[in-house]
């Protein structure tokens, strides 16, 4: 069975906010152009958040480890 995890969610919720926008702009009087961006800004503060707030490592000594498979 599978489980959600947060970058399952961010995707979900990135994808979530530009359908809004387009929703918004095609069904109010909002302009397009302005729902878009706008819903753009929360799709990349979601985006922001997946990864700078909750990165995807699990201690911040793992940024210093070697990638043996380039070497």
């Amino acid at each position: 069975m599978y489980t959600w995890q947060y970058y399952d969610l961010v995707l979900l919720a990135v994808a979530s906010s530009m359908v809004t926008g387009v929703g918004v702009g095609m069904l109010t009087a909002v302009s397009m152009s302005l729902a878009i961006v706008s819903t753009g800004l929360v799709a990349a503060a979601i985006i922001g958040h997946g990864l700078f707030v909750r990165g995807p490592i699990d201690d911040p000594q793992d940024l210093t480890d070697e990638v043996d498979t380039l070497n």
